[in-house]
C-alpha cells in the first residue's frame, strides 16, 4: 500500500521533489518537497484507492472507532470519505473555536463517551494534528488513534505522537516515496543525499 501511494502521489503531482529549486514552507524552513494532498480529490481512483487505504487501517488499528474525526480543512472531505466507507459517523475540528456562532472547535455531533478516530492528510512536526486531539479529549470521549495519508517521518513528530500517547498509522511515508522516486528516474541518484540530510535536520536544511 504504501509503495502504491507514493506512485499515485508522484504521478498526478500531489508531490514534487526539488533539491536543487527548493520551497519555502509557511514556517520558514527550506525543503526540497511539497505535498498537497488536496489534490487527490480531483482524481475519483486516487481518492477512492486512498479512502479505502485508510478505512483499512482504521479497521486494522482501531476497531472499536465509533466516530470519524477530519482534522480541518485538508483531511474534513477524505475523512468524510472514510467514514463512509465504514458507515460511521462523521465530525471535523478546527485548528481554533469559531470566533462567531456557536464559537464550535468541533462541529457535527458528537455522542458522549465516544470512541474516536481522527483522519490526517499530511505528517510533518505533528503539532497541528495533535491539537485536533487534544480538542477531542476534552470532551468525554476517548482518542483511540490517528490515521493519515502520508507522514515526512520527522523524529520530532515521532516524540510529539509519543509524547501525547497517541498511536498513529500512515499510508504512506517520505522514505518510501523518496525510493520510488530514486528508483523511477524522477529525481537523480545524486539527489538522495540532499533528500536524506533534509530529513534529519530539516529546520537548517539550507538555512
Amino acid at each position: 500500500m504504501a509503495s502504491n501511494v507514493a506512485n499515485e502521489l508522484l504521478r498526478i503531482k500531489a508531490v514534487k521533489l526539488q533539491p536543487n529549486d527548493p520551497f519555502t514552507w509557511a514556517s520558514g524552513w527550506k525543503s526540497p518537497i511539497y505535498c498537497d494532498n488536496r489534490k487527490t480529490l480531483s482524481y475519483p481512483d486516487v481518492r477512492k484507492l486512498i479512502a479505502k487505504g485508510l478505512a483499512q487501517g482504521v479497521k486494522e488499528k482501531f476497531a472499536d472507532a465509533e466516530v470519524v474525526a477530519g482534522v480541518a480543512t485538508g483531511a474534513i472531505a477524505i475523512g468524510l470519505m472514510v467514514a463512509e466507507e465504514l458507515g460511521l459517523p462523521f465530525i471535523y475540528v478546527r485548528p481554533k473555536p469559531k470566533e462567531h456562532g456557536l464559537g464550535n472547535q468541533i462541529e457535527g455531533y458528537l455522542p458522549e463517551n465516544s470512541k474516536v478516530v481522527v483522519i490526517e492528510d499530511l505528517i510533518s512536526t505533528g503539532g497541528s494534528s495533535l491539537k485536533a486531539v487534544e480538542a477531542l479529549r476534552q470532551t468525554s470521549s476517548t482518542v483511540l488513534g490517528m490515521v493519515a495519508i502520508f507522514t515526512y517521518g520527522f523524529i520530532t513528530a515521532d516524540e510529539n505522537f509519543e509524547k501525547a500517547n497517541c498511536e498513529i498509522y500512515t499510508l504512506s511515508n517520505y522514505s518510501e516515496l523518496v525510493k520510488l522516486a530514486v528508483d523511477s528516474g524522477y529525481v537523480s541518484e545524486s539527489d538522495l543525499e540532499q533528500l536524506t540530510e533534509w530529513r534529519k535536520s530539516p529546520s537548517t536544511w539550507k538555512a
